[in-house]
């Protein structure tokens, strides 16, 4: 049994799932809604389906070119616009060089391609006779297309169908070019390419032509400067009487003489004063390393520091030994001292040396300085006739070399315009496509399976999170806290047979004669029968779940009293009062005795229903004009007593009606008369009237609508109610869809039924 507090003041901890929860979550979700997922995937399959039909097949030709790094140089001879290094940069520029409009207005020219339907009309497939249809209709009859426009529309149909693209890091392309033909798209692919290489070949002879041109004029200009710089060359030296011999002056060989010794003298200097800084170094260490002292290759250093070296061990033997004022070590120590003077001293004598060759060579120095300015001085006029014609000969030189160069240029220029030489080249043709590339039928199909599965999910999961309604008996446990009492099937209408009259007088009975019409138009007149299903057909689903709110019943009185039920819900056409009539009739069938009271005084419909011409009832009781055995009305089969609620048109404060003691005083007389005292009350959520009621309604069956009722209006509801929920017998999930149900709970599924239940009288055909 449930607990006596309400749910609203439970302390609800949050639950993290586990995974396998979460997994068994997602797959019960898939499974309700799983017909909204086939249906999406359904449509994106025939979706595809259409597409791959109304698609015309499309057949891709690939034609591979390299751009050649070795460079082609015909008879060794180098290109007159220099040789440009293939790098990245340069293969992705030419990759651009293809997609240009140059190279593809070029292929359309030579394929006469816009007299080709394929690329100035609407395109194939059903899409394109559409656009195409379409199109005509605007234009009406306009001017036929100009040849701009013509190759307009081929230039922009050619750039959508091809494709370059470099392999990799490689100098290899991959020119591929789609089309309706196969013969077509290979022979489009091919001419890509050779369109390309002309390219090339005109770009360079354009460019070698041109250069040609400048380098004409440039010649003529270049030889009569050279002949100009010649002549005064030849000028110059006649008016300075200069006289070659062997190509060279003989001052000119004098003074260069002079100066090669000066150099010589120089360095000797420099070594010398370098022998003498370094000596001078030396000299400040007390005692010359091992290294110094070879390099010095004197043989008495050498000895007199290995000398230093084995007394300088021993010294600090003995100091560690006996002491540093030990009359040994002192001993030793002035040994070493003698040993380091007679080192210094030798390093002085080899200093003196050194200082020597110092002064010997910058005397040398010296001297040959003089040499060289007394030439310097005898040759001055020469020179500056030489000097002169240096600048002259230079001259004459310098223009003779351009000349000589751009005449080269100039020959190799004229060579190369007669050949047909580029750096790229066709390595495998395009050929005939045996298979189309375009529509891939596999890669549609699965896209439109798993985009069908993914639109199919998100529309599911979308639903499972609007889907805000209770479907499920567990729902109602786990949300309201409550019992749910019975899963009530839909009955559907016209399902059940004519109904017969049932009730006493016969001017009262359902379906019978003398029916107040104008109480009846209220009631839909085929939903009568629905008010005595259980009877009518006892075996049905829908009668076995009335009687499990009957056990239910049965439990709770076994703790408490419960004997006057009072059946409510939260919204009105929810299902309250056919639930209400047939648990009920149900009760009466089985022989014992029943009132059933219509205490809805704002609609009593359950009165329209069942005796529409009753002009007297539950306010006439309560108002004691007239007792309860006189109002009560007698269904002849099931002996089950109707109290209507009588006439209440325009009846004001029903609440203080249901809370008075007159109403206490019907229903403790209705309670000594019957065994059960079964109440249609109001719904919760549009009156209070309901909540007036907890004086005289032991327990309340709450009905709320499977699939259309929701959660949050539900809770609202309940939770303002708080003396009802306290008095809750159970929820009864009414109405619910049989085959959508198995998707929610598989034991409550119309096939689980059929299968396992059908021995035990089930007749779901009715339902």
């Amino acid at each position: 049994m449930r607990p006596v507090e309400s749910y609203t003041e439970r302390d609800v901890e949050p639950v993290e799932a586990s995974p396998r929860e979460l997994a068994i979550s997602v797959l019960k979700g898939a499974r309700r809604q799983l017909p909204v997922i086939l249906t999406v995937l359904a449509v994106t399959v025939v979706l595809g389906l259409t597409y791959l039909l109304t698609t015309p097949a499309r057949y891709t030709a690939t034609a591979t070119m390299v751009i050649d790094t070795r460079k082609v140089q015909l008879f060794q001879q180098q290109s007159v616009l220099g040789d440009i290094t293939v790098d990245a940069g340069t293969v992705e520029t030419q990759v651009e060089i293809l997609k240009s409009e140059n190279i593809s207005l070029s292929v359309i020219k030579d394929q006469r391609l816009t007299e080709d339907p394929e690329f100035v009309g609407a395109g194939g497939g059903l899409v394109g006779t559409v656009i195409g249809t379409i199109t005509d209709l605007f234009q009406g009859a306009a001017a036929p297309p100009s040849e701009f426009d013509l190759m307009r529309a081929a230039l922009g149909r050619f750039e959508k169908e091809r494709t370059v693209k470099r392999v990799g890091l490689t100098y290899v392309m991959e020119v591929k070019f789609r089309s309706l033909s196969p013969d077509k798209a290979a022979t489009i692919a091919n001419g890509i390419v050779d369109a390309y290489i002309v390219d090339q070949l005109e770009a360079k002879y354009q460019a070698t032509r041109r250069a040609s041109v400048w380098l004409q004029e440039r010649i003529r200009e270049l030889r009569t400067q050279a002949s100009a710089a010649e002549k005064a060359v030849i000028d110059y030296k006649e008016k300075n009487n200069i006289v070659d011999t062997g190509g060279r002056l003989i001052g000119e060989q004098q003074l260069a003489e002079v100066n090669s010794q000066l150099i010589m003298a120089r360095a000797s200097v420099a070594e010398a004063k370098a022998r003498l800084d370094r000596i001078n170094d030396i000299l400040r260490e007390e005692i010359p390393n091992e290294s110094v002292a070879d390099a010095l290759k004197n043989d008495t250093i050498i000895k007199l520091r290995g000398q230093y070296v084995d007394l300088a061990a021993r010294e600090a033997n003995w100091s560690e030994k006996y002491g540093r004022n030990h009359l040994a070590a002192v001993n030793l120590r002035n040994q070493m001292e003698q040993i380091r003077k007679g080192i210094t001293s030798e390093l002085q004598r080899i200093q003196q040396a050194y200082q020597s060759d110092y002064d010997i060579a910058r005397a040398r120095e010296e001297s040959i300085k003089n040499s060289l300015a007394n030439v310097v001085s005898e040759n001055q006029l020469t020179n500056q006739a030489q000097i002169q014609l240096r600048e002259l000969e230079s001259n004459a030189q310098t223009y003779r070399a351009m000349y000589d160069n751009f005449l080269q240029r100039y020959m190799e220029s004229v060579q190369q315009q007669s050949f047909p030489i580029t750096e790229a080249r066709l390595i495998s043709p395009a050929s005939r496509p045996l298979n189309k590339s375009d529509p891939k039928t596999l890669l549609i199909l699965a896209v439109a399976l798993a985009g069908g599965l993914v639109l199919g999910g998100g529309v599911a999961y979308l639903r499972e999170m609007g889907d805000n309604v209770f479907r499920t008996s567990s729902q109602i446990e786990q949300v309201l806290q409550v019992n749910c009492l019975a899963v009530v099937p839909l009955v559907q209408d016209g399902t059940t047979k004519k109904a017969k009259p049932t009730l006493l007088p016969p001017q009262l009975s359902l379906g019978g004669v003398g029916l107040d019409t104008k109480n009846d138009s209220a009631v839909k007149a085929e939903a009568r029968p629905k008010l005595s299903y259980v009877v009518e057909q006892p075996f049905s689903r829908f009668a076995e779940a009335i009687r499990g709110v009957k056990v239910a019943v049965d439990l709770h009185a076994m703790i408490k009293t419960t004997k006057v039920i009072g059946v409510t819900s939260t919204m009105p056409a929810e299902g309250k009062s056919t639930v209400a009539s047939n648990f009920a009739q149900l009760i009466a069938h089985a022989g014992a005795r029943v009132l059933l009271i219509d205490a809805d005084l704002r609609n009593p419909s359950l009165s329209r229903a069942m005796a529409p011409a009753a002009e007297h009832g539950l306010l006439d009781a309560v108002a004691e004009r007239k007792p309860l055995a006189d109002l009560v009305i007698t269904d002849q089969i099931t002996k089950l007593s109707f109290l209507p609620s009588g006439v209440t048109a325009k009846l004001l404060h029903t609440n203080e009606i249901l809370a008075s003691p007159a109403m206490r005083k019907v229903i403790d007389a209705a309670c000594s008369a019957y065994d059960y005292v079964v109440v249609d009350l109001p719904p919760v959520a549009p009156v209070v009237d309901v909540r007036s009621t907890i004086g005289i309604i032991d327990s309340y069956v709450y009905v709320v609508e499977w699939g259309k009722t929701k959660i949050d209006v539900v809770e609202h509801h309940l939770s303002g109610a708080r003396a009802i929920y306290d008095r809750l017998l159970g929820v009864v999930l009414n109405k619910a869809d049989v085959s959508a149900l198995s998707r929610y709970e598989y034991h409550q599924g119309k096939y689980y039924y059929q299968k396992h239940y059908a021995r035990y009288g089930y007749a779901e055909h009715h339902e």
